[in-house]
């Protein structure tokens, strides 16, 4: 194996443009680390986030990485080498991962690559009954559902709360998902049928039909009718949208019922939810070879399954990362190595 390898990398933070892909030095696996030779690798909003240099953030919080940096945290592809101390995977495995994520949220997990050392905790064998593309596409979106929905899985301080965040029961329960036909919205929908709940799907008009395939019962087109105007008496919901507005959930929500937000940042509706007794809570992603080896399982068995917006040629990140900005996601963007 030489010791180069094509990849995408950064020089600078700006816009798609400054995606750049080139020849790299090929990582080494380091103790308990495995290398993986990647066959696809997901899109998802951190890439961008980070690939502007956190622009949204107070200067304070900003990256100050060392240039050059390869983006992204999610991969599918094969055991390429086994590093010293590593045994639960074997050269030749097909594997999957969300990489060093939060750990390495502001310099890049260096998933845009032909190959990227995990440790192997971080790692799981690929579900059989799908291919590497939808495989790529699931490690963050289907690890932040399983972990506000499932189990949270680790005992980490919260980034965006005082509090541990504890999912809650489902079964017999309406949930209503806003953001329904992105990413992690689409996931929250199947994984929540799952569970027993009555699912209130919210998205644009385009993703009623796939929605309904995929179990929610009711659907709410959010450009004909404010979410809170069509629904009432719900148990839970899931916003995976963010931004403004987040308060308005509270008034379609049950006293002791609860809002769960992926993206926290401007809610400032707590005194309302607490005068309300609805519990409000997030947290934030964290990688977790044992869950997603977990909820492989629903991917295999065809219960749960990744849509996929588009894919690109590695070499295309930054088309990849236009359509991205350009928003109406119906599922994952993922790229092709």
């Amino acid at each position: 194996m030489n010791d180069t390898m094509k990849a995408v990398r950064l020089h600078e933070f700006g816009g798609p443009q400054v995606l750049r892909y080139e020849d790299a030095p090929r990582p080494s696996a380091q103790r308990g680390e495995v290398l993986v030779r990647v066959h696809a690798a997901g899109l998802n909003p951190p890439d961008l986030y980070l690939r502007e240099g956190y622009r949204a953030l107070p200067p304070e919080w900003r990256p100050n990485p060392t240039f050059p940096l390869i983006l992204g945290t999610d991969v599918s592809g094969e055991v390429a080498a086994i590093g010293d101390g590593a045994s639960r995977f074997r050269v030749g495995d097909e594997v999957y991962a969300m990489v060093r994520f939060p750990k390495d949220l502001m310099t890049g997990s260096g998933a845009y690559a032909q190959y990227i050392c995990v440790h192997e905790d971080e790692l799981a064998l690929k579900p059989k009954g799908i291919d590497h593309i939808q495989a790529a596409g699931a490690p963050m979106s289907l690890l932040t559902v399983w972990q506000l929905l499932i189990d949270l899985g680790h005992d980490e301080p919260n980034p965006f709360q005082s509090f541990r965040h504890a999912p809650v029961p489902l079964a017999g329960k309406t949930v209503l998902v806003n953001g329904a036909g992105g990413g992690v919205g689409h996931l929250a929908v199947q994984v929540a049928k799952w569970k027993g709940a009555r699912v209130i799907a919210v998205a644009s008009g385009k993703h009623e039909r796939l929605l309904r395939d995929l179990g929610a019962e009711e659907f709410i087109d959010h450009t004909k009718t404010a979410a809170e105007a069509a629904a009432t008496d719900v148990d839970l919901v899931i916003d995976a949208v963010g931004g403004a507005n987040m308060e308005r959930f509270l008034s379609i929500i049950k006293p002791g019922g609860a809002l769960f937000l992926v993206n926290p940042l401007g809610f400032s509706g707590n005194e309302e939810a607490a005068a309300l007794g609805i519990t409000v809570s997030s947290t934030q992603v964290r990688s977790n070879g044992a869950q997603l080896a977990e909820a492989g399982r629903l991917l295999d068995d065809g219960i749960v399954r990744v849509v996929i917006d588009s894919t690109y040629a590695l070499e295309w990140a930054s088309d990849a990362h236009q359509r991205a900005s350009r928003g109406s996601l119906q599922g994952k963007i993922v790229l092709i190595v």
